[in-house]
């Protein structure tokens, strides 16, 4: 075995070999995978190699697709081996009004990612899939580019490509011990010996948290027992001429596939069995389970009455193997969170179908230094340790119940809660406050005066329209407060504070002392890869503030940043602070009740800090605003949050303060056309395609991405976002919606609300600027399948000139 490589791998299954086979075909040769079995071992040998183009998220969306056309032609082509796909299309059936709803979504989606759905009636479905019994039936599905894999010959025609390329295999090795040389490279220890490289990759798969401990890492994966079931020969079946599609049905939670002139049917149960959730054990390889087919009885009855034929097959197997499920039933691909050039390839419930994909992803972004797409669907850093052994086995429990759940654009999926809690939990719930979760916090989303906490989730306008549009009404006419303690917040110290600030993204730092700014941090193609609120607070201290999601992702960024700076100090205050906001007009006289301080235009100008006795208790008062408003944010200790929030509760009786959550935030916001890291901000645009310009400053410093911007500010973009408004139809805009120009795709909406304020329909949107001025065009957005009326707007429609958050 060799003893030192640029890139070890650790898992021979379909994700392991799909990342060496993409990185040696762009170009790197020094690339090793160890694993401990037979490859395929695991779960992918025995997966029933269903790809879909289907998809929630436009990344996911292109990972299964490209996992689709590399195996239907790209690499047997490259490669020469069989891979055994067929190209069979898929239906997916329903009587639910809200799934049809769903579709709907899904095929605008599709139609930006150019992929093709057709939404068909029952007796269009009928066509297609003759043993479907159609009664009860409203709609279906179809995506005629789908198909199915052998997940075995995938797998190991992607083996043999890398080999061919360059790549060793080493079979039977398993890894015993990791650790970290002196000069940085990881050495890894094998039962043949140690091998010493410079970029460590996990796709250890079923075992993948147990490699993650040897690195060091708590992994949310938990491996998940999934039956199916392999028929006889079906007379029915035999008669065709022609491969059957696969059919599912998601509210009876099964799939349908042929097998030769049988049927692999798979169903997932509403309790599904957790299994070695504290280590898979070390001989365990490429063994199944026992059946258990009294858990999977119902949904197999279920599925014989959609499909009568299935009845007369008998069974001829039964699969019982796990499969891996983190706590939102997405992958991990991306950076190991505080580890330098380590990587992760795991998690995936849906690794054939997304192996393809995801091991072309990861290779370009351990080659190229950042994602080819939007990575937050899939970064393993979206999950913080928050995620302990019954977060994720409850959480685990519940996607695999959901695996053919409806994804509402509102749902919070309620397992493992709450988490995080900020020290206005108990009084916000005592508020009615309704809950939502976002990097483990509890954060309200909006407050059920007078209705009921629980209502149906819905694509269409929700039930708590109203309670938000009174949020939204408190807001503008005299002050609001809510709890921010979600904001990651992290303090920058030392004597190259300042250095660091200027270089860390595409705005300068602020000049003075109490003064704020906002800065974007670059990918070196241009990209977002985050946006930090910045607060000076002495000439050698600052204070950032970023999204909840992006806490661990920060922190590495932050952290990496700071090793190039010999004298400062990065520390993550998240878990310390808690802040609480006061906006609106009255949201002075509220502040002034509770301090002596001079909270004046001149004394206390807008973006401006300063240090505060509110209520008698220390207090970091930020001058800024989300929603368009006057307003503060109050930064303190968790240990005084409590007494804060009760004096602001009661200050604000004589303003009439009502508190307000996360969805009258985002109304608030789409009216004044701010943008939101991790919806209009990512590392795909550019903060000028964004429309952030007067937040780039290219002269007279150095940055990551700086040239990029250059060559953007000086050549046409491919895409530049627009805030819309909407006019027509009955439906209101929420995400990934098409917008149409022409009868051609011209951009897809990245965050959309009711403008509570305004009265208005409103949608940010990405266009295309190769379509020309779009400005005076004929736009047109598809919202659930209904054609709106779009209008670019010049300017935001709520105070336009920004008087309000300057008064």
């Amino acid at each position: 075995m060799k003893s030192h490589a640029r890139v070890v791998v650790i898992g021979g299954g379909v994700m392991g070999c799909s990342l060496i086979y993409h990185l040696t075909k762009l170009g790197w040769r020094d690339v090793v995978l160890l694993e401990k079995n037979e490859l395929t071992a695991g779960s992918t040998w025995h997966a029933a190699g269903l790809c879909t183009h289907f998809g929630h998220n436009l990344t996911i969306m292109h990972l299964r697709a490209y996992s689709a056309r590399l195996y239907k032609s790209l690499l047997s082509a490259d490669t020469g081996r069989p891979v055994g796909f067929h190209p069979t299309g898929a239906l997916r059936v329903t009587n639910s009004k809200e799934r049809m709803d769903e579709f709907r979504h899904v095929q605008g989606l599709g139609r930006f990612a150019g992929s093709e759905f057709h939404i068909l009636s029952p007796s269009e479905l009928k066509e297609i899939y003759p043993l479907a019994e159609t009664r009860e039936l409203i709609g279906a599905f179809y995506e005629p580019l789908d198909g199915y894999v052998d997940p075995s010959q995938a797998t190991h025609a992607m083996a043999a490509g890398a080999r061919e390329r360059g790549a060793e295999i080493y079979r039977h090795n398993p890894v015993e011990r990791i650790e970290r040389s002196p000069g940085g490279e990881w050495i890894v220890h094998t039962r043949e010996g140690p091998i010493r490289c410079e970029v460590l990759v996990n796709a250890a798969g079923t075992w993948a948290r147990e490699i993650g401990l040897l690195m060091g890492l708590d992994l949310p994966i938990v491996p998940m027992l999934h039956q199916y079931l392999v028929t006889g020969s079906v007379e029915a079946v035999a008669a065709l001429d022609h491969e059957l599609p696969m059919i599912r049905d998601p509210e009876q939670s099964w799939y349908i596939r042929q097998e030769g002139s049988g049927f692999i049917v798979g169903p997932y149960e509403r309790d599904g069995s957790p299994w070695s959730v504290d280590g898979v054990p070390p001989d365990f390889g490429m063994e199944l389970l026992p059946p258990d087919l009294d858990r999977i009885e119902p949904i197999l009855a279920a599925a014989m009455r959609r499909v009568p034929a299935l009845a007369n097959g008998g069974i001829k197997t039964i699969v019982n193997g796990p499969i891996t499920f983190t706590p939102d039933a997405g992958p991990l691909v991306g950076p190991a969170f505080g580890l330098d050039r380590v990587w992760l390839l795991a998690g995936s419930s849906m690794g054939v179908m997304e192996g393809g994909g995801a091991g072309k992803f990861l290779a370009e972004w351990i080659i190229g230094g950042e994602p080819p797409m939007d990575p937050l669907a899939v970064d393993p850093r979206r999950f913080g340790d928050y995620a302990d052994r019954d977060y994720r086995v409850s959480k685990a429990i519940e996607s695999f119940a959901n695996q053919f759940g409806i994804h509402f654009p509102f749902e919070e999926r309620p397992a493992g809660r709450p988490r995080r809690k900020s020290a206005t939990y108990d009084a916000l719930v005592a508020e009615r406050a309704v809950f939502g979760s976002v990097h483990g916090w509890e954060r309200a989303n909006w407050f059920a005066r007078g209705g009921p906490r629980e209502v149906p989730l819905t694509f269409r306008r929700p039930a708590w329209f109203e309670a938000v549009a009174a949020e939204c009404r408190s807001v503008r006419d005299g002050a609001g407060i809510a709890d921010l303690s979600h904001f990651s917040k992290f303090e920058v110290t030392g004597r190259d504070a300042t250095k660091f600030i200027d270089s860390l993204g595409a705005n300068r730092a602020p000049q003075r002392v109490g003064r704020i700014g906002l800065t974007h941090a670059l990918t070196a193609s241009g990209g977002v890869r985050s946006e930090f609120t910045v607060a000076r607070l002495a000439e050698d201290h600052y204070y950032l503030t970023s999204a909840a999601a992006a806490e661990r992702h920060d922190a590495d960024l932050l952290r990496v940043h700071a090793a190039r700076f010999a004298a400062v100090q990065v520390r993550n205050e998240t878990r310390r602070l808690g802040v609480l906001c006061i906006a609106g007009p009255a949201a002075r006289q509220l502040l002034g009740r509770l301090t002596d301080a001079d909270l004046g235009q001149t004394a206390f100008p807008w973006l401006s800090a300063r240090d505060l006795r509110v209520a008698g208790f220390a207090v970091r008062a930020l001058r800024v605003s989300y929603v368009g408003e006057l307003g503060w944010e109050l930064h303190c200790g968790l240990d005084v949050q409590r007494p804060l929030y009760a004096a602001l509760r009661e200050a604000g009786k004589a303003v009439d303060a009502a508190l307000f959550g996360a969805y009258a935030m985002d109304s608030m916001r789409l009216e004044k056309g701010y943008r939101a890291w991790g919806a209009e901000l990512s590392t795909e645009r550019t903060p000028i395609e964004a429309g952030l310009s007067r937040l780039v400053s290219l002269g007279g410093r150095a940055f990551d991405g700086r040239d990029a911007l250059l060559d953007h500010a000086q050549r046409s973009r491919p895409m530049q976002m627009e805030l819309l408004e909407l006019t027509g139809g009955e439906f209101d805009p929420f995400y990934s919606h098409c917008v149409m120009h022409a009868d051609e795709v011209a951009g897809l909406v990245t965050s959309g609300a009711y403008g509570h304020r305004t009265g208005l329909r409103l949608a940010l949107a990405y266009l295309r600027t190769d379509r020309g001025d779009l400005g005076e065009a004929d736009l047109t957005v598809s919202i659930l399948g209904e054609t709106c009326r779009a209008r670019i707007l010049p300017r935001c429609p709520y105070d336009p000139e920004n008087l309000r958050p300057r008064s």
